[in-house]
């Protein structure tokens, strides 16, 4: 398999724009006479995956692979104009000499996901799901690389918030920049950075996933088929008179409660069952290994089911979606505008994502009896940086998720 190479010029002096964080709070053969040549069979229509990433990035967009590109573009600009981003990359963006602001080679994106609440502060929110997000130079194929919440890793002062720096959690870098009016842009970068110095992959984007918010997207989907791979308890929620609830709020109501139970096999699931499906770790073999082939499967799904029935060919459905994904993402796109950081990726034809997993899927403890990235998963990470990531992969099938 031939290695990719990025051949990028050097950087776009393209101005990061800043505007207002969007970050909504969360409230699953007989004789027969000699026949004619058979007529060529169509090839089936494939839904271009830059069309369903959109989802990730926080607009949903109308273009099939069969728009002509000028009037593809014109509708890009128009899906895309009014959303909001933040520079959450800080100084973790590509170099000139990695390929700065241009996007001809591969492209990394870096998605955190937050599970925040209305009664917490924006300052004290954790990144509890991080995610790697690379495309290689081909722009064929899209792979999902989750990092354990739990990584040790030393995390650089921060001027920002006021950090002096220290060796923590990863998932505490995304506090430690909120801090003292940092926000979740410091948070963001602070785990940018963290990222950055651990695996030495730069970003060519970010966007940060408010988890409450994917069940809008969902609810306007419809729902998504997840298949359960181990029955879990839910650790969240309970039904109360039949209806799903936060356990916090269920205790308020003082009636009897029946535990939420995910059940092994595959459904349709509606968007607070599948939200709920995707937070769970206790109670799973792996833990926060299992959840994060469990949130890259959601990913899967989610975009899955935005290229089913027409739903990107459908004006009123896709504003549905850009609403409901406006209150779920905050996106920088480095530098680029929305709309050709979307368009550059028109090429890509891959059926689906493929999710892949770190440190063979289950704990991997260091000297200090804490969590470690394995040379395995070190070594994945050099791939992306050297974009022979699909090489890797044949190399080591075991790296493969084993979700559906």
């Amino acid at each position: 398999m031939p290695v990719h190479t990025s051949g990028r010029p050097p950087a776009l002096e393209t101005p990061r724009t800043s505007a207002r964080i969007s970050a909504t709070i969360p409230a699953q053969p007989g004789g027969r006479p000699p026949a004619a040549p058979p007529a060529r069979k169509r090839p089936r229509r494939k839904e271009p995956l830059w069309a369903r990433l959109t989802l990730i990035f926080g607009a949903v967009l109308m273009l099939t692979s069969g728009v002509a590109l000028v009037g593809g573009k014109v509708m890009i600009d128009q899906a895309t104009g009014n959303i909001d981003q933040r520079n959450l990359l800080g100084d973790a963006g590509k170099s000139d000499a990695e390929g700065g602001a241009d996007l001809k080679g591969p492209i990394d994106m870096l998605l955190l996901g937050v599970d925040a609440r209305e009664s917490w502060a924006p300052d004290d929110v954790r990144a509890d799901s991080i995610i790697v997000l690379h495309i290689p130079a081909t722009h064929d194929q899209a792979y999902l690389i989750s990092i354990p919440r739990d990584t040790e890793a030393r995390i650089p002062a921060f001027k920002k918030s006021g950090y002096p720096g220290g060796v923590d959690k990863i998932n505490a870098a995304f506090q430690a920049g909120a801090r003292n009016g940092g926000g979740w842009e410091g948070g963001a970068q602070l785990t940018a950075a963290t990222i950055k110095q651990m695996t030495g992959v730069g970003f060519d984007g970010a966007a940060i996933i408010n988890f409450g918010g994917f069940k809008r997207i969902i609810d306007t989907l419809g729902t998504v088929r997840i298949c359960v791979s181990q029955e879990v308890k839910s650790h969240h929620m309970s039904f109360v008179d039949g209806e799903p609830m936060w356990n916090a709020e269920a205790k308020k109501t003082g009636k009897p409660r029946t535990p939420v139970v995910h059940k092994k096999g595959c459904r349709e699931m509606e968007g607070w069952a599948a939200l709920d499906y995707s937070r769970q770790r206790y109670g799973l073999k792996n833990a926060d290994y299992d959840r994060q082939q469990n949130q890259q499967q959601l990913i899967k799904a989610m975009a899955k089911k935005a290229t089913q029935n027409g739903t990107l060919r459908s004006p009123t459905k896709i504003n549905e979606l850009i609403k409901a994904a406006g209150d779920a993402f905050v996106l920088d796109t480095g530098g680029v505008p929305v709309a050709d950081f979307i368009f550059t990726m028109r090429g890509v034809g891959g059926s689906d994502l493929t999710m892949l997993r770190t440190n063979g899927g289950t704990f991997n403890g260091n000297g200090n009896n804490r969590e470690a990235l394995s040379e395995q998963t070190l070594e994945m990470f050099r791939a992306v940086q050297e974009d022979r990531l699909a090489e890797f992969v044949v190399a080591n099938p075991e790296v493969l998720s084993t979700r559906k």
